[in-house]
């Protein structure tokens, strides 16, 4: 775990790809108790640590998570989250080139809770869920491009599944179309910064998470400076 800020009121750590974000069947350990466990032994608190799950991140992407320290902090930052004021950005590595460099998507999607799967369609049905993001290609190789995302809603496998809509799964992401895995079982999906007014100072926070150190991730390690790789 990397802790990117913290203060009284929030901590802001960068995951790991194949860590999930709070407790599930899997029995796992999750970040925030790895994150309750940090707090309590820097700050030699006794008793239980008080730790706010704000959002999630699926469990093969890696990148920035935001936790509420105090139960004023979580209740400002859920309001945020669900008024849309927190400005997240992902980096996602695909293969196949979009035919754009630069579009809005708008797909409505139909959460398959058996599969654990999120399908998009181009039309209103029942039960389904209007999705936008915005994508521009930032960065290429030869093998790989590498796009930004921002989203303008939140939904189950949104980027995932939008961008395999259009021809381009995400690297290692089998679940959506990707024709193999990668070798730690991650997805090239890196919620790469977050920007957004602090819940009680006000002023503006903007934490960026560094890039996993795998494979193709390491020839963009420059792409913010660098916007076109060759």
């Amino acid at each position: 775990m990397k802790v990117l800020y913290e203060d009284n009121h929030i901590i802001i750590v960068s995951k790991s790809a194949g860590e999930i974000v709070q407790g599930d069947k899997t029995g796992d350990t999750p970040l925030s108790e790895t994150v309750k466990s940090y707090i309590k032994e820097k700050y030699a608190k006794p008793g239980a640590v008080f730790l706010g799950v704000v959002h999630r991140l699926d469990r093969p992407v890696s990148g920035v998570v935001v936790f509420a320290r105090t139960s004023k902090a979580l209740a400002r930052l859920n309001e945020m989250f669900r008024d849309g004021k927190m400005r997240k950005t992902y980096w996602a590595l695909v293969q196949n080139p979009p035919r754009r460099p630069e579009a809005t998507l708008t797909h409505y999607l139909v959460r398959n809770e058996a599969k654990n799967k999120t399908f998009a369609y181009d039309h209103e049905r029942p039960g389904a869920k209007k999705a936008v993001l915005d994508y521009k290609v930032i960065g290429r190789t030869e093998r790989f491009h590498l796009l930004e995302v921002h989203l303008h809603t939140g939904r189950h496998h949104q980027i995932r599944c939008q961008l395999a809509s259009i021809g381009c799964p995400i690297r290692g992401d089998l679940k959506y179309g990707a024709p193999r895995s990668n070798p730690d079982g991650s997805i090239s999906l890196c919620a790469r910064s977050i920007c957004f007014e602090h819940p009680v100072s006000h002023k503006e926070i903007f934490v960026e998470a560094p890039l996993p150190d795998e494979g193709p991730w390491r020839a963009f390690s420059q792409a913010s400076e660098s916007p076109l790789q060759g």
